[in-house]
């Protein structure tokens, strides 16, 4: 049977830094990567209020959701496709110290976290790691898509 999962995640840049994380062994498999925060949109959910969702049970940190970015769409090993979508998020300051103890997920799932520069970490998607994050946003670019399907 055909699965797809559809996914949002907030772009958080400080600079040329991203705010990104690592999740625990138990959530993901292998370590070695980095991804932006966010997560499954749940049954009738609508993307906004599902990234605003995600954004606090990973953070503990509202917030400021700007225009979408970026959709990638892919397929996993096992044949499930994975659809993503990536929307700017305006307090980056917010950002820079949080809490994951104060989180409902955050502690669960994430081993570490914090602003890195995409080119130094495996930071997935991996077109995050050579694509100019704010000149898309300053210049006003149209919605990036990235799609990397299974034939």
């Amino acid at each position: 049977m055909y699965k797809r999962r559809i996914t949002v995640r907030g772009i958080i840049l400080n600079g040329e830094e991203i705010f990104a994380q690592q999740l625990n062994k138990t959530v993901a498999k292998g370590d070695d990567w980095w991804c932006t925060p966010g997560g499954g949109v749940e049954d009738g959910e609508d993307l906004i209020s599902a990234l605003h969702r995600e954004m606090i049970e990973e953070t503990g940190v509202k917030p400021e959701i700007g225009w979408l970015l970026f959709i990638q769409q892919y397929t996993e090993k096992d044949d499930h496709e994975q659809l993503e979508f990536f929307f700017h998020i305006k307090n980056a300051e917010d950002y820079k110290t949080i809490n994951l103890d104060d989180t409902t997920h955050g502690a669960i799932e994430i081993a570490h976290y914090g602003f890195v520069k995409p080119s130094e970490v495996n930071l997935l998607p991996a077109n995050l790691q050579t694509l100019n994050v704010t000149d898309h946003i300053d210049h006003n670019q149209p919605v990036a898509i990235f799609t990397h399907l299974a034939n």
